[in-house]
């Protein structure tokens, strides 16, 4: 099911949406044809499911660059985003089952494939249920959270998978016909989907929130209609 949140590739023939001479990727840039709506609406629902089946984000990004030809080869990194801590939304803090003055850190990572940012993520951990070594290497270090956690034989439990935007208008598999083509591009925006979800160690202990937001840039290849 489609729920609206709150929260580049050209047309056939002509090159995929690459960067721009600045450094910058494009938009993905998708004919906006009911075909092509279609389309952009099953992949989405698909990377959805697959993401919600797999515990590491990173490695389904990875599959998803290698299988639509992003990059070669197709690896995902994770960046550090630098700057001022975002507080922890109140309902996360009660999935958490913290006190209010309970102390929680912050990290904020671009999970990138080709020079495209695929998604954001951002994570809250309570230190207090770390390690004091892994405390320090968060701290100290941008290796991947999931690394560092590692020996909590962290499981992973999705609180809700939203998609933000759909290309098809709400009821159209109701309707008797699918939008009209127009000329030009589909207008695509730049965030696509969001999943929050909490991570619990070996022992069922909840200690870190996560919100991931996936973006305009893993639609960054040719639409399938595009290929005879």
């Amino acid at each position: 099911m489609v729920r609206h949140g709150g929260a580049g590739v050209l047309l056939a023939g002509v090159l995929a949406a690459g960067v721009h001479a600045d450094g910058v990727p494009r938009a993905p840039a998708w004919p906006d044809t009911a075909l092509a709506r279609t389309e952009a609406l099953a992949l989405l629902q698909t990377l959805n499911a697959d993401l919600l089946s797999h515990d590491s984000a990173t490695l389904t990004l990875e599959r998803w660059c290698a299988a639509h030809g992003m990059a070669s080869p197709a690896r995902v990194t994770a960046e550090h985003v630098h700057g001022p801590a975002r507080p922890l939304p109140d309902d996360l803090r009660a999935q958490l089952g913290i006190a209010a003055d309970e102390p929680v850190a912050y990290r904020r990572v671009a999970l990138r494939c080709g020079g495209r940012t695929l998604s954001e993520a951002e994570n809250w951990y309570v230190p207090s249920r770390l390690t004091a070594a892994m405390n320090h290497t968060l701290e100290t270090t941008d290796t991947p959270f999931g690394k560092v956690v590692r020996p909590l034989h962290f499981r992973r439990r999705t609180l809700s998978a939203e998609l933000l935007w759909s290309p098809l208008p709400s009821g159209w598999e109701q309707a008797a016909e699918l939008p009209a083509d127009h000329a030009g591009l589909l207008p695509i925006p730049p965030r696509l989907l969001q999943h929050r979800a909490l991570l619990f160690d070996g022992e069922g202990h909840p200690f870190s929130a996560l919100i991931e937001t996936y973006t305009d840039q893993v639609l960054a290849f040719e639409p399938p209609s595009a290929h005879p």
